[in-house]
């Protein structure tokens, strides 16, 4: 299986020293994230997060299937995860790859677990037609930080996808095109995000004890030379979804609830900058429609 390409011994003593003198590579501050840009396609439910140089497209589908038999009126929603070579050499498209399944878990985790979509909105007609949810996550390119970009670009799709709009008579459901009837959006129970940790030790002298260094959203290089990693994924309210510790370094219960402090603060950011986008894209789909005519009717009255 491939692997990803281990960094030299000039980038590993760089970047120890910078860490010694505080500062990044990208001269970032600790606590501070890359430019993040959140793009909407023409259809529903398509997402396109940048967060640096990492790229992750989402696809946001529904279909009516029969429910489960033990939950007869709940819908279905699953997420799955693409990592082609594309994005990175050490990505295979023959068999999933350790980081794969670790950004998979968490998404679960974070959002489908924490019941972030209402999956009882989705009946259609109880222990016979539901709708099933589908998200389809594409890592178009790596350079650090999959989770919290993957976790981004579900949310977003989520927000921005509409489902058609439905009628029951009987055991008979009749799905209405986009122009017959408006769209319905999904119902979303809150809004999870996730903010990945990375922790360094920092020698310092024979007398001196090793200082521990924390920053967060590390690019790939940062995370290729980490010696521990922490995801925190909540919502903007504070209410923690999940805290995965997938090995390395200890982490103490001091440094875990200051971690979650500077994670609400983040979420917070996050969650609205994705507001304001999924504003600005519902804007340009209204031009010339409802907008425009209560603009219009402003002007008539004044």
């Amino acid at each position: 299986m491939p692997r990803e390409v281990e960094p030299s011994q000039n980038e590993k003593q760089f970047f120890a020293r910078a860490l010694q003198e505080n500062i990044r590579l990208d001269g970032r501050a600790f606590d501070q994230f890359r430019g993040l840009e959140v793009e909407f396609g023409e259809e529903y439910g398509v997402a396109d997060v940048r967060l640096g140089k990492t790229r992750i497209n989402t696809h946001i589908t529904a279909t009516v299937e029969p429910p489960f038999p033990d939950r007869p009126f709940e819908g279905t929603f699953t997420i799955t995860t693409e990592l082609s070579p594309m994005a990175s050499p050490a990505f295979t498209s023959s068999a999933p790859t350790p980081t794969e399944i670790s950004l998979s878990r968490l998404l679960e985790k974070t959002i489908r677990r924490s019941g972030a979509l209402d999956t009882e909105s989705l009946c259609l007609i109880a222990g016979s037609k539901v709708w099933s949810i589908r998200a389809d996550v594409h890592v178009l390119s790596h350079d650090g930080n999959l989770v919290d970009a993957a976790c981004i670009s579900v949310m977003a799709a989520l927000q921005h996808f509409r489902k058609p709009d439905t009628s029951s008579e009987g055991q008979n459901v009749t799905i209405y095109t986009l122009r017959e009837r408006e769209p319905v959006p999904l119902s979303l129970l809150h809004f999870p995000y996730c903010v990945t940790f990375n922790f360094y030790k920092v020698e310092k002298g024979k007398n001196e004890e090793d200082e521990v260094k924390m920053l967060i959203d590390g690019c790939g290089l940062e995370e290729a030379l980490r010696d521990g990693s922490l995801t925190v994924g909540m919502n903007r309210h504070g209410e923690v979804c999940q805290v995965a510790k997938l090995g390395g370094m200890a982490v103490d219960a001091v440094a875990l609830l200051g971690c979650i402090q500077v994670a609400l603060v983040r979420v917070k950011d996050i969650s609205a900058f994705v507001a304001k986008r999924l504003e600005e894209d519902a804007k340009k789909r209204d031009k010339g429609g409802m907008m425009a005519e209560l603009s219009a009717e402003n002007d008539r009255v004044s």
